[in-house]
């Protein structure tokens, strides 16, 4: 039983059905502010975590991953998830930036990854567009993902590896002593001997398990503006957003703020958005905003996902707090979780996501 039908659920129903499990994917679908639907899909471990950061390797593999896992989900599902591995530009605004990046650029160099600094001049050279800056760490193996997309072909997959996809809400798990043997949900209740809780920023509203879940709903607000034609097409972060070309439109993302479950647009959220997005980008100030959006990151104390067996459950696990990194590591989630409940050892190291990690003693 996979709780949770998102980008991570439908990933790890996906992986499970395809090593043999018998998988029932409790959902409650709708749009009512779920991350996936709201995120812009980066691959960016290198742009976004710094150094001796826990999920820079985890980002990495995750990032890899993504090729191989394109190419079966179209060939399976016929679905093209949009994946894009053309670099992504992180620009300096100023010389605090400068030292910031460059200092990044020199680390990430020192450990064999491709990362590149370039020369205001170089910059403009490339996207004459642009905003005036004072250069920018490139990473050109960095990229997204249509996320939408993403989730749809790994429902697909999941559904023809003989996963089943039940429209309830969980509510309670149960348990016979120390034991999972089911979910009980809105609608009816779901016999299993192993569940998977992957709820996302709702996982904490599953009761029954040893512990809080330590989730909390952190809103990203994101909006979308027309491409304009000037502007050579890209992927390019700022101080305060990034902005992202994705078929013919401006994807200006985003905000992190913790109100509750509402999954609204704010006045105030989107001229921040905004605002942001026309001084790395010029040509976006003043245009018309095509479609506004939020989406509920699943939030953790430590920024870090919950990811692993309960010790005092049996047969409970977590795959969930992915923040703003839940399209990023999706598919390496669900491969390392698979290996845990089949009994093998994780080729990741998953120390730092135990789910145990703020109640132990």
């Amino acid at each position: 039983m996979v709780v949770g039908g998102g980008a991570i659920g439908a990933a790890c129903a996906r992986e499970l059905a395809r090593a043999g499990w018998r998988v029932i994917v409790l959902d409650p679908d709708g749009e009512r502010g779920q991350a996936w639907r709201a995120a812009a899909g980066m691959l960016a471990p290198q742009i976004e975590a710094g150094e001796g950061h826990a999920l820079l390797e985890l980002g990495l593999a995750a990032r890899e991953r993504y090729g191989p896992l394109a190419d079966e989900l179209r060939a399976s599902t016929g679905i093209d998830v949009g994946l894009r591995r053309e670099g992504i530009a992180n620009l300096a605004m100023d010389e605090a930036d400068v030292a910031r990046l460059r200092a990044k650029v020199a680390w990430q160099r020192q450990q064999g990854l491709v990362c590149d600094w370039l020369e205001p001049g170089e910059v403009r050279g490339r996207w004459p567009a642009l905003g005036t800056c004072l250069g920018a760490l490139w990473a050109p193996h960095e990229g997204a993902i249509d996320p939408v997309r993403l989730v749809e072909a790994l429902r697909a997959d999941a559904a023809a590896a003989g996963a089943r996809l039940t429209c309830d809400e969980a509510v309670r798990l149960e348990r016979r002593g120390d034991r999972v043997v089911g979910i009980v949900g809105r609608h009816s209740r779901y016999p299993a001997g192993a569940v998977v809780l992957a709820a996302g920023a709702w996982t904490g509203g599953v009761v029954g398990a040893a512990r809080p879940a330590c989730v909390a709903p952190g809103r990203g607000q994101m909006a979308a503006l027309q491409w304009p034609p000037e502007l050579t097409p890209g992927i390019f972060y700022g101080k305060d957003c990034y902005v992202l070309a994705r078929d013919g439109e401006a994807i200006c993302g985003s905000t992190l703020e913790y109100a509750g479950f509402d999954p609204s647009v704010t006045s105030e959220g989107l001229s921040r958005i905004l605002a942001a997005a026309g001084t790395l980008c010029p040509p976006l100030a003043g245009l018309d905003v095509r479609r506004t959006w939020a989406g509920l990151r699943p939030m953790t104390p430590d920024g870090l996902p919950l990811l692993g067996a309960e010790p005092r459950v049996e047969g409970l696990w977590y795959a969930t707090g992915h923040g703003r990194n839940g399209i990023l590591l999706a598919g390496i989630t669900a491969l390392m979780l698979r290996l845990l409940m089949c009994g093998q050892t994780p080729t990741e190291d998953l120390s730092a996501l135990r789910p145990d990690r703020f109640w132990s003693a």
